[in-house]
């Protein structure tokens, strides 16, 4: 009967299919029990990594469903500071998309709170940035509230916020987005034109048939006479003239060399890296040519990624779709340029701020069961919780000196992965694992067993732990206990649902969100004592 209790009711040991007797660990979605993260760390997850491609255990539906429970719970609780971490992470470029952060604040604006739903209208056109945004913003809101006056004005605002030249270029480059229209939005908003030009726009965009060609401005003149061009050198010259994008020229000139050479100049490295394909396709980017290392060069320029605002996925996704020599769907075949793949995988680190080396003794730990080989990371098919954790775990193995670096499952899995090697090497070596369950006390646990020095175990996770017979917190205070070392714990969420195998409670542990620009630098804070201490769970 006393063993019978022991092993019901053991604060030290407990098996992870039961909580840790005393504490508020709840089941996770796998079986196990884990915290439940703060309802604003779970927020942050939500608007950093969204909800795409769901989970190995939750669908995108239901994560897409409790995420936005959970995001009127903060809205109700504090709207400035909602719409705070919203700002932050939409200005900040702290997130691969914008689009969780446009929705939340389609929910803002929906609020009960007048002065937030105020907040929230003001704050439109520093979240709404591009025409792309305010349509996908129309069609968020418009399934959350009426279009009152306030929201038809604030709208008017973001069309009149723009000079000619701008408005012409978001109203001839995005057309439609998800059912709505410029014009749509135009007729419920009705922003007083001031001046000829801004009439013509105006009224060119609600689909007037009798606006002369003549009196039209900017990118929607250019639109116009691209329509009716002719030939390949009209186009040449058009885009010249406009510096039109490529979402204007008629599809029909898309495969030809001489369009896309015009083009290159003007696309901006987010552009750049997104039709990277295309330009290796219709034969401008070959090995050995000038034009494709004035293109590696532009990939790798530290000032073009920050004014260009490249999240270090966007780089990742470009190098997931450009290396395996066709489009996702297939369809679309190039030859690789190596090249250009050694750019990508410098960019990557490059995307992240400078990140600082702490000096301590690491050890990187990652996820690498079944669960985190399903699912795709902020949507990007491809790109699995497992793919990525090792390329951003690749961030601290080329900046700190003594790192130990393993994969784990219910047992440890070697991981030859060193300081120096390509993305495309990483990713190898992760993708051609096996599946198998998930023990998140596995990084502790071998660390006492082979009598490694560390001072901050670093967990890369979905964190649905399940099959282990301790709890990782508990196996990492036995490591404290045993070795002297009040090494700390830093759990990396790979995914946006609600749990952490992180204790809220312990000052020495930190939860924090996987792919925001700011996570090298936080976790380097936090180690070094540079972060708030005496927080529990902190998210960035």
């Amino acid at each position: 009967m006393a063993h019978k209790i022991y092993n019901i009711f053991n604060r030290k040991a407990t098996p992870q299919t039961a909580p840790i007797p005393g504490s508020n660990q709840i089941p996770n979605s796998a079986g196990g029990y884990a915290w439940q993260l703060d309802p604003w760390g779970r927020l942050m997850r939500f608007l950093v990594l969204g909800t795409e491609g769901g989970t190995y255990y939750i669908s995108e539906q239901t994560l897409t469903r409790d995420n936005a429970k959970n995001a009127l719970r903060c809205l109700a609780e504090d709207g400035p500071r909602f719409l705070k971490m919203v700002l932050d992470v939409s200005g900040n470029g702290r997130a691969y998309k914008n689009d969780p952060a446009i929705f939340a604040l389609a929910l803002a604006c929906s609020a009960e709170d007048i002065e937030t739903r105020m907040l929230a209208l003001t704050a439109l056109p520093r979240v709404v940035r591009t025409g792309t945004h305010l349509l996908h913003f129309a069609a968020y809101v418009d399934g959350l509230r009426g279009w009152g006056r306030g929201l038809r004005k604030a709208v008017g605002n973001w069309y009149a916020g723009k000079n000619d030249e701008q408005l012409a270029f978001q109203l001839a480059k995005y057309q439609n987005r998800d059912g709505w229209s410029h014009r749509d939005l135009l007729r419920l908003a009705h922003p007083m034109p001031e001046g000829e030009a801004r009439k013509a726009l105006y009224r060119w965009a609600v689909g007037a048939e009798d606006v002369p060609v003549d009196s039209l401005t900017g990118l929607v003149a250019g639109l116009e006479q691209l329509k009716r061009a002719d030939s390949e050198s009209q186009v040449v010259g058009l885009i010249h003239c406009y510096q039109a994008p490529r979402e204007v020229i008629p599809t029909q000139y898309l495969t030809s060399p001489m369009v896309w050479s015009a083009l290159l100049p003007n696309l901006g490295i987010t552009a750049l890296l997104r039709n990277l394909g295309n330009l290796s396709k219709v034969g401008l980017l070959v090995k050995g040519a000038g034009v494709t290392r004035e293109v590696a060069d532009r990939i790798v320029n530290r000032e073009t990624l920050r004014r260009g605002r490249v999240h270090p996925l966007q780089v990742l996704a470009a190098l997931v779709t450009y290396q395996q020599g066709h489009g996702m769907r297939g369809s679309g075949q190039w030859t690789v340029v190596p090249e250009l793949v050694d750019a990508l995988n410098r960019a990557f680190g490059l995307a992240f701020e400078n990140v600082t080396p702490t000096g301590k003794r690491l050890y990187l730990a990652l996820d690498v069961s079944g669960s985190m080989a399903v699912g795709s990371v902020s949507g990007i098919p491809g790109l699995t919780p497992r793919d990525a954790s090792a390329a951003l775990a690749m961030i601290t193995v080329n900046t700190e000196k003594d790192v130990i670096i393993r994969g784990f499952q219910t047992s440890m899995v070697s991981l030859p992965i060193k300081q120096g090697m390509s993305l495309e090497a990483v990713t190898r070596v992760i993708s051609n694992l096996p599946f198998g369950g998930t023990d998140c006390a596995q990084p502790m646990l071998d660390a006492l067993q082979h009598n490694l020095t560390v001072d901050a175990f670093i967990v890369y996770t979905d964190s649905e732990t399940w099959a282990g017979k301790i709890h990782p917190v508990q196996a990492l205070r036995e490591y404290r206990q045993k070795t002297g070392i009040p090494a700390k714990l830093i759990v990396v969420g790979m995914t946006s649902n609600g749990f952490t195998i992180a204790d809220p409670e312990d000052a020495g542990m930190l939860d924090v969100v996987g792919f925001s620009t700011n996570t090298p630098s936080a976790i380097t804070d936090f180690i070094t004592g540079h972060l708030g201490m005496g927080e529990g769970e902190i998210e960035e």
